[in-house]
């Protein structure tokens, strides 16, 4: 994760593009790119496809809002919470970004509302971000995130509504995975066009394994959004490599051929590396040496996570209410009091 995050980072900071294609999300669409960099290309022009998967990030601002499903690890990192926060938190440990008491699914960052461990229940709170953003007047919006599987959750069409009626600044997207928790899209899904189910709210499909494509395709939707013409819905046609989750082995639904296939073919690493590298706007020695440094980053954080101390059991009822006075918080039975400290 860490090293497809920090390449595109590094990718998108070097390729500026925000005066070019912002409006195009069209099959064929070019984009402009520029480089500062003395040694390398100053300015090429690629050829992209409709719009696409990674650049959700470099499209929006630091102060514009996102909210996810539980798979949250990636959009923590790039809201800005640290490797070694993110690893502590997955271990359960003291350090992590929620003080180890949140876990994979609970990981929240300025701006970012997690992770919910509740399927599609983030897509309305995204929708309420939103309003709160049209009623402040702040020219800010909200990515609303979720997957093909929640897709067909009633409360995404009942926010949908609400937003189309308010013209809420809102980006609904479906990370469209194929495979939700283990069943293909086509098995669980009438209709498998996920950019078509807000119906009366304009969509767009998405090559979400390009990150050009999709930043370009956010650029796009949050313009709309800011000049008042939201809410949009977005599909972006992903893949998952491994299984939904740790006791999911990935293969008992579809075969091993089939994900080979992706990785060599389709895989936005090596897509982004492709395209820098034969338009001369990076060299391989310094691929190389990012990859050394990402490691190196991970290892050592990785190593700190599993040193950290779990958090104290006296901890356990902290932090439920924000600057408030302690309180008294009811135990596992009526006569058990635990305290609760902001």
């Amino acid at each position: 994760m860490q090293n497809m995050l920090t390449l595109l980072s590094n990718a998108l900071c070097r390729i500026t593009g925000r005066t070019a294609g912002a409006q195009t999300v069209s099959e064929a669409a070019r984009i402009t790119a520029s480089c500062s960099f003395a040694d390398f290309t100053p300015q090429v022009t690629f050829d992209i496809k409709e719009a696409c998967a990674a650049g959700v990030e470099a499209a929006i601002n630091r102060s514009d809002h996102l909210i996810t499903a539980y798979r949250a690890h990636a959009y923590t990192y790039t809201r800005g919470v640290s490797v070694k926060e993110i690893l502590c938190e997955l271990m359960g440990r003291r350090g992590g970004v929620s003080k180890g008491k949140g876990g994979s699914m609970h990981m929240y960052a300025p701006h970012f509302y997690g992770g919910n461990g509740i399927v599609g229940a983030q897509v309305p709170l995204g929708a309420g971000i939103a309003l709160a953003c049209q009623y402040q007047g702040n020219n800010q919006l909200c990515v609303t995130l979720y997957g093909d599987g929640a897709a067909n959750q009633g409360q995404l069409f009942e926010a949908f509504n609400m937003a189309a009626l308010w013209k809420l600044p809102c980006i609904f997207i479906c990370e469209n995975n194929q495979y939700s928790m283990g069943t293909s899209a086509e098995r669980a899904s009438a209709s498998t066009d996920y950019y078509k189910r807000g119906d009366y709210i304009p969509g767009i499909r998405v090559d979400g394994m390009d990150v050009l494509c999709v930043r370009e395709a956010v650029k796009f939707a949050a313009d709309l959004c800011r000049a008042g013409k939201g809410p949009i819905v977005m599909e972006l046609q992903t893949y998952r490599y491994h299984g939904h989750s740790m006791s999911d082995p990935g293969v008992s639904y579809r075969t091993r051929e089939e994900i080979q296939d992706v990785r060599s073919k389709n895989d936005p690493i090596a897509l982004l590396k492709e395209q820098m590298l034969s338009n001369n706007m990076t060299s391989v020695e310094e691929l190389k040496e990012m990859d050394v440094a990402i490691r190196k980053e991970v290892e050592e954080a990785a190593q700190f996570a599993m040193a950290d101390p779990e958090p104290p059991l006296d901890d356990l009822c902290n932090h439920i209410f924000k600057n408030d006075p302690p309180l008294e918080v009811r135990g596992t039975n009526p006569w058990s009091k635990l305290k609760s400290v902001s």
